[in-house]
């Protein structure tokens, strides 16, 4: 997932570091469900860890999720958790007959509900501290000021309509870009009090946070950081602390490990990645990244050309 599928949308200036991490952590949509469910049904989903989501892109829905509570999903509106739980989904209205899961295009003129559902895959490791910054179950309704929503349900339903080979590879493209938006609207619409994330909407650290992910391997200092935060050095490492449990120094080592990980994993070479992320010495380098990931730099590299990645 590109950073420039958000191109056409204008970015808060706190917002360019989250789309910085999104576009990091790059994600994988495995479409297992696109259909319409008719009859007297019931969807029962069990828990397997991985992320998940279900968009609703005709009629609506009754979720329930034990110990979190029920939903009310309208036509448009996206599910999506970040760990799936077991779940439940029912027919807001009840139909009689045997519940059948038919094909979009033939099922237009009978009753039911058309859902897209799909399996989120992150093929970053960094991608965890976004993870942990979500709750268990999160709706996003297309009624809240996501006209994004409306566009990709709408591309969405023309393309399950077409229902052709090259239908399903502009789907799962489009899910992909679903999902990123679905995130970065969450991290606006819910800013976070504490953790990573908290930092990126902070007024003044964010300015900080920005300068690092543009200049990864400047040779920053506290005093650059905080002035340009323009703060004074105490309060700049004391709230970066407070806010997020780490240092300006400790983000600054996490965020080029995370940028590490990727450039290696699109195959540059270690040396030019130590480089990238401001190492003079490769065998530094490496050491920091095997200590931070207990895996070789040249190990993540090479799973680049099909090499598994324990």
């Amino acid at each position: 997932m590109n950073a420039s599928l958000f191109a056409y949308v204008a970015l808060p200036f706190r917002m360019s570091a989250v789309i910085d991490l999104i576009d990091l952590v790059r994600l994988r949509v495995d479409i297992y469900h696109n259909a319409r469910v008719c009859g007297d049904w019931r969807l029962v989903q069990h828990s397997d860890g991985e992320a998940c989501f279900h968009l609703s892109t005709q009629g609506g829905f009754i979720l329930d999720v034990p110990s979190y509570g029920n939903w009310l999903v309208d036509e448009g509106d996206l599910v999506i958790f970040p760990k799936e739980l077991p779940h439940t989904m029912v027919p807001v209205d009840s139909f009689s007959g045997p519940q059948q899961h038919l094909s979009i295009p033939e099922s237009q003129d009978i009753p039911g509900t058309s859902m897209l559902c799909g399996r989120v895959t992150f093929l970053h490791r960094g991608s965890q501290q976004l993870l942990n910054a979500l709750p268990a179950v999160f709706v996003i309704r297309m009624t809240d000021n996501t006209p994004w929503l409306l566009r990709l349900n709408d591309m969405m339903l023309e393309e399950s309509l077409a229902s052709t080979k090259q239908a399903n590879a502009i789907l799962n493209r489009l899910t992909e870009l679903l999902m990123s938006y679905a995130l970065r609207h969450f991290v606006e619409q819910e800013p976070r009090s504490n953790g990573v994330l908290a930092l990126y909407s902070h007024r003044h650290i964010s300015r900080a946070i920005k300068a690092i992910h543009e200049q990864p391997a400047e040779t920053w200092s506290l005093a650059a950081l905080a002035g340009i935060a323009n703060m004074s050095r105490t309060r700049f490492a004391e709230t970066f602390k407070r806010v997020s449990g780490w240092s300006p120094m400790q983000y600054l080592a996490w965020w080029r490990m995370q940028l590490a990980w990727s450039l290696l994993h699109s195959g540059k070479h270690v040396a030019n990645v130590a480089d990238e992320v401001g190492y003079k010495s490769e065998a530094a380098f490496s050491r920091v990244f095997r200590k931070h990931f207990d895996i070789s730099a040249g190990a993540v590299r090479r799973s680049s050309h099909g090499a598994k990645v324990d």
